[in-house]
């Protein structure tokens, strides 16, 4: 059973790799270039500053960064216990997948850290201000679906590596967010 669905991962990858083309390259590598983000997450602590003050924001970002911090690590984790190699790095595929990257990057690829923490930052942020900013939950989940697919696109993860980043990603920012409410509540309000 599970080698049947890594065989179904490796030919999904495959698939969705190779619908690449050098046109879109540029686009996907600055979708998943982690610094492509600086100006969404400098809108995201302008929005937090305003609708919740100073204070607040300090401590929204403690969390933020506690958040991201459980996030990374815990896919690095997965990758050493696992040990799935990186598409790219699998010398039975590599050669059929586009790495379009100059580097591929590190040696195991289960779990997807981009996409957990682009998954982790933006559903913690559609609990913040989804009754303040109208359309804003659904940008920023589409923001996270194109970093984790980005990582398909370029050739370093698995399908399977950025589903479960993404659900890993929403599951953290779900338990801090109802953390933070619970903090909100006893500190602030």
């Amino acid at each position: 059973m599970i080698d049947s669905i890594i065989d179904k991962d490796i030919e999904l990858l495959i698939f969705l790799n190779n619908l690449g083309t050098t046109q879109w390259d540029g686009f996907w590598l600055i979708i998943t270039n982690k610094f492509s983000a600086i100006p969404l997450y400098i809108l995201l602590l302008y929005l937090i500053f305003k609708y919740y003050g100073l204070k607040r924001t300090v401590v929204l970002v403690l969390f933020v960064v506690v958040l991201i911090a459980v996030s990374d690590q815990t896919s690095n984790l997965f990758k050493y216990g696992f040990k799935r190699l990186r598409p790219c790095h699998d010398e039975n595929i590599a050669h059929l997948i586009r790495l379009v990257k100059e580097r591929c990057g590190g040696l195991y690829s289960y779990f997807s850290a981009h996409a957990s923490n682009a998954m982790a930052i933006a559903v913690f942020f559609s609990f913040l201000l989804k009754d303040k900013v109208k359309y804003l939950s659904y940008f920023l989940i589409i923001w996270a679906v194109f970093v984790a697919y980005s990582r398909i696109y370029i050739g370093v993860h698995f399908t399977l590596d950025v589903l479960t980043g993404a659900i890993i990603g929403g599951l953290y920012a779900t338990l801090c967010y109802k953390l933070f409410k619970l903090v909100d509540r006893k500190f602030f309000t």
